[in-house]
């Protein structure tokens, strides 16, 4: 399939916009890596008004993927961890074309991981362990346990995460082969969620016993993204956090995240007077 993709990539690669093309080739059948594709060409472009493309292609025996995405999207895939294996492809494919050597300098970035980008990604990965973990221990006081199990089980993928940034390194698709060898406690907890004989209600009970504990020595790490941001002012209206470049990339977790931390005391309510003297705005800052 290669020499088939050839034409294509080399067509590509005259183009002033492309940065770089990398070949990711299958590792075994079915393989998730590629979207069970025999292979995958990664083209990044300078190219912002066509953020993502995608075409495939076969040769009768095996079928390939082309995705043309954009420096400015993938940067912000990779930020986000909304596409985990874009990173995999990053590292693992070939290398074809790469101007000015951008490829192999993002893929130092990546390694080395500088610590405002790390700081933001942690932020945003806690803001979703504390979602899940919340709407998980909601569901299990109602008494659905199989609903509480499901998010339960994301949440430990979030923290599983958490503690792979944590160490300076990106999670990549096979995460938890990463955690086990950075913290094994994570994996044990996983483990005896999922692989446990006792009864399900009691494998949660355990679970968020052990969860309060791994949330709590996290918090200070996990919100200094957001304290940092919010201390360069003294107030702030819900919808001004919501519209603040940073912090919109929060989306839906954001507001649950600063109730999470006007409980734990990180973050102060402030009332102030609206038109209606019988109700007030409700306004927050850094305690």
């Amino acid at each position: 399939m290669e020499q088939v993709l050839r034409p294509i990539y080399q067509e590509r690669a005259s183009s002033p916009e492309t940065l770089g093309v990398i070949l990711v080739e299958k590792r075994r059948k079915g393989d998730p890596i590629t979207d069970t594709f025999d292979s995958i060409l990664l083209i990044i472009t300078s190219d912002e008004e066509n953020p993502i493309y995608t075409k495939h292609y076969t040769n009768g025996a095996e079928k390939s993927a082309m995705h043309v995405i954009s420096e400015k999207q993938l940067r912000k895939w990779l930020l986000l961890g909304s596409r985990r294996k874009v990173v995999d492809w990053l590292f693992y494919g070939k290398i074809y074309f790469d101007r000015n050597e951008f490829v192999e300098q993002l893929k130092k970035e990546l390694e080395q991981y500088p610590f405002y980008g790390r700081k933001m990604k942690m932020g945003l990965e806690f803001s979703k362990l504390v979602r899940d973990y919340t709407e998980g221990k909601t569901f299990f006081e109602q008494g659905n346990y199989m609903d509480a199990y499901h998010h339960v089980v994301k949440s430990l993928h979030h923290l599983a995460r958490l503690a792979v940034i944590e160490n300076g390194l990106f999670p990549e698709v096979t995460v938890w082969s990463q955690v086990r060898k950075i913290d094994p406690a994570i994996c044990k907890l996983y483990e005896e969620l999922t692989m446990s004989e006792e009864p399900l209600e009691k494998r949660l009970e355990l679970l968020f016993l052990a969860s309060e504990f791994f949330i709590y020595n996290r918090t200070a790490d996990g919100a200094s993204h957001i304290i940092e941001v919010m201390a360069r002012k003294g107030l702030w209206t819900i919808q001004e956090l919501h519209e603040h470049k940073e912090l919109r990339m929060y989306s839906i977790e954001l507001e649950m995240f600063v109730e999470f931390l006007v409980e734990k005391g990180f973050i102060q309510v402030i009332q102030s007077e609206s038109k209606n003297e019988k109700i007030f705005h409700r306004d927050y800052k850094v305690k």
